[in-house]
């Protein structure tokens, strides 16, 4: 029988798009108009070609020498996050209970520091790591700990990823439990049967069947704190100096600062690529990893069939000598 195609359901599909059509495709073309052109105020605009974009890449440029060193500093913002965030979300998830009133218990304190926005986070964290009136500035200084934030550079550096990891190591650990509670029973039935250890199990069952959401929580977190701008802004202000100037921040510095809206918008698609780059890298190493991994186990399996066949021959005749 012919099946019967009904192109209706188009009707229902077409609202979406063009709800993100007026909410991101049209913005995204306003700036790449923007990037294009040169402004002298008076909303009177010049045509720049790519010259914003040869003179962000370039890095003996005032633009390129800025853009570079904010690059660096969130790339590498981004990678220790990502080293501290999903190892511990991954304890903290093995630790939590499977069972019981602990287990509502426990996912509403990991909620807890989800629910609270973005600048009560830096207003909080702020206060918290003043010497003079914050309880973790104070303390540090009266052990004898010369931290000031807004003085040093490496203690605003850890007080930004501390910040953070308390904010966001939530989302990993709610993400790792969920891919725990999915995984059967009986995977742990058959590795108790077998004697396996507690690591054993937790390389060949746990983690291989983490891989999706430890997937999902990698690229959240590399895009949330890569494109990371309110809670350091409010804490250091991107200090002192520069040294927290993350790329974020330096956009809106050159966006609304000097108000150099070509520059601005180069910088803003450079951003957006980048990060649609690295998720894209991310994403294909990631799931190569768990295909090959698939495909070992498969291989596993197989030559383990075929020992078991060419045995039966042998074991048939074992048996038929036995009973004669």
């Amino acid at each position: 029988m012919d099946k019967t195609v009904n192109q209706k359901a188009w009707f229902l599909v077409l609202p979406v798009f063009l709800a993100v059509a007026f909410s991101a495709v049209l913005p995204l073309m306003t700036v790449v108009n923007y990037s294009m052109q040169d402004t002298f105020g008076n909303n009177q605009f010049f045509w720049n070609g790519v010259g914003w974009f040869k003179e962000l890449l370039d890095p003996t440029s005032d633009l390129g020498s800025r853009f570079f060193a904010s690059l660096w500093r969130s790339l590498f913002f981004s990678a220790v996050i990502l080293a501290i965030e999903v190892p511990l979300g991954i304890v903290i998830a093995l630790s939590m209970p499977r069972e019981g009133w602990q287990v509502a218990a426990c996912l509403v304190i990991l909620a807890l520091p989800l629910l609270i926005p973005w600048n009560v986070v830096g207003t909080i964290w702020q206060i918290f790591g003043r010497p003079d009136i914050g309880l973790l500035g104070y303390a540090l200084v009266r052990m004898g700990i010369n931290y000031n934030y807004v003085a040093n550079d490496i203690d605003a550096w850890a007080t930004v990823i501390v910040m953070d990891v308390w904010h966001w190591t939530s989302l990993v650990a709610l993400l790792c439990y969920a891919g725990l509670k999915s995984i059967p029973d009986a995977y742990y039935q058959a590795a108790q049967i077998d004697g396996a250890s507690r690591w054993a199990v937790f390389t060949a069952i746990q983690l291989p069947k983490m891989n999706r959401v430890l997937l999902i929580a990698v690229l959240l977190r590399f895009m949330d704190s890569f494109m990371i701008y309110t809670e350091p802004f409010v804490v250091t202000g991107g200090g002192p100096g520069n040294s927290t100037t993350f790329l974020s921040i330096e956009l809106v510095k050159i966006a609304l600062g000097q108000f150099d809206l070509g520059k601005a918008a180069a910088l803003s698609l450079v951003f957006n690529l980048i990060i649609l780059i690295v998720c894209w890298v991310f994403y294909t190493v990631m799931t190569n990893v768990g295909a090959e991994r698939k495909v070992r186990t498969q291989r596993r399996a197989a030559e383990e069939r075929d020992a078991v066949a060419g045995l039966q021959p042998a074991l048939a005749m074992t048996r038929v000598e036995g009973a004669t």
